[in-house]
């Protein structure tokens, strides 16, 4: 009985941790459609930890850096096009990567094109209707990180 208390009790403390570290499809779109201040508290009730805030020609990106160091997450706002605003999600795990590769295809997203970004990293998107996916993977050579990015 205390053996599988125990054992129940790691388990539940293991995923809770986990979770507090990886997100799902949803709840990255649900950032997607927050304020910026709303993301900003949203990430301090989760414990993560400010990293980085720039100001580009047209656009706000606020970064996050997991309660761990091992995940980064960050929000972009664009002042004229919205529909550029988008979360972004990176990690240090290839089967971290695979699952999100499986969910995103279990939910009906379709490839759509793979290519490069200007850094080097293969892309490949993934579009359900209007919904847009990127996932990139590391720099050849690289372990990490690889991204996820949801569009709004």
């Amino acid at each position: 009985m205390r053996k599988t208390f125990g054992l129940l009790l790691f388990s539940v403390l293991l995923s809770i941790q986990l979770s507090a570290q990886t997100f799902t499809l949803e709840k990255l779109n649900e950032f997607n459609k927050l304020t910026m201040n709303e993301f900003k508290k949203e990430m301090k009730q989760l414990q993560f930890q400010f990293y980085d805030r720039t100001e580009g020609l047209g656009f706000l990106l606020t970064e996050y850096d997991s309660p761990d160091y091992t995940s980064k997450i960050g929000k972009f706002e664009y002042k004229e096009e919205k529909s550029e605003n988008r979360i972004e999600f990176e990690f240090k795990d290839k089967k971290e990567y695979d699952q999100y590769l499986k969910l995103i295809l279990t939910a009906g997203y379709k490839e759509t094109e793979k290519g490069k970004i200007i850094t080097k990293e293969s892309y490949a998107d993934y579009y359900k209707n209007k919904e847009h996916i990127r996932l990139i993977l590391p720099k050849a050579g690289q372990k990490n990180p690889y991204t996820i990015i949801v569009f709004k």
